[in-house]
């Protein structure tokens, strides 16, 4: 589970914004936002172009480039170009600063690095359950400090200069059982998927976690009725076309091709569903969904947040303007966030007063309760 995430320097991120999991409250409702302690389920409102779309960029990071795959979550990255975009305009230290704490049972794994406008690691350290793993200043290479590297492999080469990532370098060569929160950090990061409309990548990593709608029955079945209480009335079949490729239609007469016949509103829910089957099978982590509600009614978009709290196991964020999700049937108060230019913070902290079930949220946000 991730912890603890702070990033500065990074778009519109000048200042150091922290989200912070492990600050929850004792509320005796909707313990299933929570996991193992952890906050599991969140929602961030701001207004539009403060940044919400660019914290998920912020957060997934650790999965575009410190696994040597040099590609962000939404595009190809060409490593020998500037993105004037990526390092914050005013940032005077001239890097992006990314902080992550895992926590596995007791024991945590707490990574930070720094990137330049290449988007290339200048700087990295590694801390496990408190212990310093090593420390590397790109910059300064004759003060590494590797002696917690040297503990756990000591015959490994410590020549980093033509690594991308030390991180990623040392966990790939070291061997490491399973359940060595290293090892368990990897697969986390592995298993981070963000989706957005914004970015138009939603059904590519969609499809990439799961195919199995186009060859397995009982699933098509399971998302012809998640459509069904949608409210999109028409049934499912699949048909293959004169090349042999299986593709999805609707079965009507003539059946139409799901691709082409299908709103944008429908194939989102293709995603989401995709999404949530991948995650029921513990093949998400942690998921960002960014304005996932941005074609549905208010009712469809609490009835996908609710079916999807139920993935005990999974971390989700959601971003959303939707008011009518500010509800303590839904979540509770410390579940909520409100993004501004300065930082991010819960309901529950954003007030001096006291939240209770009964309070509406919706009512206090719309009348400025949680501005500062």
């Amino acid at each position: 589970m991730l912890r603890l995430f702070e990033v500065e320097g990074f778009k519109n991120f000048k200042e150091r914004f922290t989200l912070n999991f492990s600050d929850v409250r004792d509320y005796k409702f909707n313990g299933d936002c929570l996991t193992a302690g952890l906050i599991g389920k969140m929602i961030i409102y701001g207004k539009n172009a403060i940044g919400k779309s660019n914290f998920g960029l912020a957060l997934f990071d650790i999965a575009s480039y410190p696994y040597l795959r040099r590609t962000s979550p939404i595009r190809a990255i060409d490593e020998d170009a500037v993105d004037v975009s990526y390092l914050n305009t005013e940032n005077p230290k001239g890097y992006a600063a990314f902080r992550y704490v895992f926590q596995f049972g007791d024991r945590q794994v707490e990574y930070s690095y720094r990137k330049n406008a290449l988007q290339r690691i200048i700087y990295e350290k590694v801390l496990v359950c408190d212990e310093l793993l090593f420390e590397y200043d790109r910059a300064q290479p004759q003060s590494l400090n590797a002696e917690g590297i040297q503990k756990i492999s000591p015959t490994l080469r410590l020549e980093f200069e033509n690594v991308d990532s030390v991180f990623r370098y040392v966990i790939s060569n070291t061997p490491l059982e399973d359940e060595h929160p290293l090892r368990r950090t990897v697969k986390f990061i592995d298993e981070m998927r963000i989706s957005s409309n914004i970015y138009g990548n939603s059904g590519f990593l969609a499809s990439r976690l799961l195919p199995g709608i186009l060859t397995d029955e009982l699933i098509l079945k399971e998302f012809e009725d998640f459509l069904h209480n949608a409210g999109v009335a028409d049934n499912l079949t699949v048909l293959a076309d004169t090349d042999g490729r299986k593709r999805l239609y609707f079965d009507t007469t003539p059946p139409l091709l799901f691709e082409h016949a299908a709103s944008s509103g429908t194939k989102m829910l293709l995603t989401l569903f995709r999404l949530y089957k991948a995650a029921e099978m513990e093949k998400i982590s942690l998921l960002f969904l960014d304005e996932f509600d941005a074609f549905y009614h208010f009712e469809l978009a609490e009835n996908i947040v609710q079916k999807l709290e139920k993935l005990k196991d999974t971390q989700i964020i959601f971003t959303s303007h939707n008011t009518n999700l500010l509800s303590n049937r839904i979540m509770r108060p410390d579940c909520y966030f409100i993004l501004t230019k300065d930082k991010l913070t819960s309901f529950a902290n954003a007030t001096d007063r006291e939240l209770r079930e009964g309070h509406n949220l919706e009512k206090l946000f719309m009348s400025g309760e949680f501005d500062e």
